[in-house]
C-alpha cells in the first residue's frame, strides 16, 4: 500500500518476532487415546478412587452425632407436624420465651472439641432480597444515614419513630433461643464440663465487619452499688451487670433517645457493651446457603465419655410457624473434612465403580473385536 511504501519501518516492527512461541513453532504431545491407555487409566482411576472412598466414608461414619427436634410447624393447629412428631418446645408467637430440656444419652465416646450446633429447616438466607438487607458501614460503627442505607434496609430501618441499629433483615431476624447446658450434679464426669460460647465467629469478621457506634464509651465501676447512669456522659437508665464476673458498667450510646440498638432489640442474649460484637449475632450475620442450615453456638473442649447424659435448657423465642420450619439441636464432633457427611465418600466409590465397569467393558470389548489404530473403512466421505 502507499502507507507501506512511505514507511517501510513500521510495516517491519509490526511483524511478528521468528521465534517459536510467536510462529507456533513449541514443541507439543498431544495423546492418543488407544484402547490399552484409555482401559489401563479407567482401571488406575478405580484402583485409586474406591479406596480412598471407603476411608472417607468411614471417617464419617466415626463421626458421633445426636440429634434433637424441638420445634417444628404442625399444621394450622400447630399440635404435629406431617411426620407426626409433636413439639416438645413449640411457641405460638415470637418471644414467647417457652423453656424446655433436651436430653442426649452418649451411646459412643466423643473426643473433644464437641460442637453445639442449632440446625434450622425451610429458613431461606440466601433469598436475594434478605441477603442483602444489612448496612456494612452501619455495622462497622457509622451513625451516618445515607441513600444507600434507606435502600438496603427497607423496610427494617426505623421501627415506628426509632431507628434501628443495626437495619435490615438479616440483623432483625436474629435466632435469638437462649441454650444452656445443665450438668448432671451427679456425674463426677461433668462436675467441671462447660460449655464454652467464645470463640464461635470468625475472627477475621470480629476484627474487620464489626464494630461499636462511633462514639460509643463504657466504664467499669468500682463499687455495684454506687454505679449510677445520672451524669450526661452516660446514656444508660441504670447499670449493667455482668452475669459471669458480676462487675458493674455504665455506657454511653450516640443518639440512643432516637436509635434502638441491638442490646436493646435483644436484651436477654446481647450486652450493650458487646453489641454486634457478640458472636452469636456474628455467627448469625454469616448467611447459609441452603434452606436447611447449622451454625456453632457453643462447644465442650473436653470429650464426652460413653453413657453419660447431656441435659439442656432451651428457651424458645424465635418462631418458626410463620415459614412453617422447623429447629433441631445438634450435638456432633468433627472430622479433618468438617461435620458427618458420607456425599463425598460415596461420590469417590461412585466414580471408581463407573470406571471400573467402564474399564472392564473396553477390556471385553478390545479383546472380543478390536479395532486397528487409525484404520481408514470408518472414514466417511461427503459425497458431492
Amino acid at each position: 500500500s502507499a502507507r507501506s511504501k512511505s514507511n517501510p519501518t513500521e510495516t517491519a516492527s509490526q511483524r511478528p518476532a521468528d521465534d517459536a512461541i510467536h510462529q507456533q513453532r513449541m514443541r507439543a504431545w498431544t495423546p492418543i487415546l488407544h484402547p490399552v491407555w484409555v482401559i489401563c487409566a479407567l482401571f488406575a482411576i478405580a484402583a485409586a478412587f474406591i479406596p480412598v472412598g471407603y476411608h472417607l466414608r468411614g471417617i464419617s461414619d466415626d463421626i458421633e452425632e445426636m440429634i434433637e427436634m424441638y420445634d417444628t410447624y404442625g399444621g394450622e393447629d400447630g399440635s404435629a407436624s406431617s411426620d407426626g412428631y409433636v413439639s416438645k418446645c413449640g411457641i405460638d408467637k415470637a418471644n414467647e420465651g417457652n423453656i424446655c430440656e433436651i436430653q442426649f444419652e452418649v451411646k459412643e465416646d466423643m473426643k473433644g472439641p464437641v460442637l453445639v450446633y442449632y440446625e434450622i429447616d425451610k429458613f431461606h438466607q440466601n433469598h436475594r432480597n434478605y441477603e442483602t438487607s444489612r448496612d456494612d458501614s452501619q455495622l462497622l460503627g457509622s451513625l451516618q444515614e445515607t441513600e444507600f442505607t434507606r435502600l438496603k434496609c427497607n423496610p427494617l430501618l426505623k421501627l415506628g419513630n426509632m431507628t434501628l441499629n443495626p437495619c435490615g433483615l438479616i440483623a432483625n431476624t436474629f435466632f435469638n433461643d437462649i441454650i444452656n447446658f445443665v450438668p448432671n450434679a451427679s456425674s463426677e464426669n461433668q462436675k467441671d464440663l462447660q460449655m464454652l460460647e467464645k470463640g464461635i465467629a470468625w475472627q477475621t469478621d470480629l476484627r474487620y465487619k464489626f464494630k461499636r457506634p462511633m462514639g460509643f464509651n463504657s466504664m467499669q465501676c468500682d463499687d455495684c452499688d454506687d454505679c449510677e447512669c445520672t451524669s450526661p456522659e452516660w446514656s444508660c437508665t441504670e447499670r449493667w451487670k455482668d452475669p459471669n464476673d458480676g462487675k458493674c458498667y455504665k455506657y454511653y450510646y450516640p443518639n440512643d433517645s432516637t436509635t434502638q440498638y441491638l442490646h436493646e432489640t435483644y436484651p436477654d442474649i446481647i450486652s450493650p457493651l458487646e453489641g454486634v460484637r457478640n458472636e452469636h449475632f456474628v455467627v448469625w450475620m454469616r448467611i447459609a446457603t441452603q434452606a436447611k442450615f447449622r451454625k456453632l453456638y457453643g462447644y465442650f473442649e473436653e470429650g464426652i465419655k460413653k453413657g453419660e447424659t447431656l441435659t439442656f435448657e432451651v428457651v424458645n423465642n424465635w418462631d418458626v410457624k410463620r415459614f412453617k420450619g422447623s429447629k433441631s439441636l445438634v450435638v456432633t464432633t468433627t472430622s479433618a473434612f468438617g461435620g458427618k457427611n458420607p456425599s463425598l465418600g460415596n461420590s469417590f466409590i461412585v466414580v471408581g465403580v463407573f470406571c471400573a465397569i467402564a474399564g472392564t467393558f473396553f477390556s471385553l470389548k478390545h479383546l472380543i473385536k478390536p479395532r486397528k489404530l487409525a484404520d481408514d473403512k470408518y472414514l466417511k466421505y461427503k459425497v458431492e
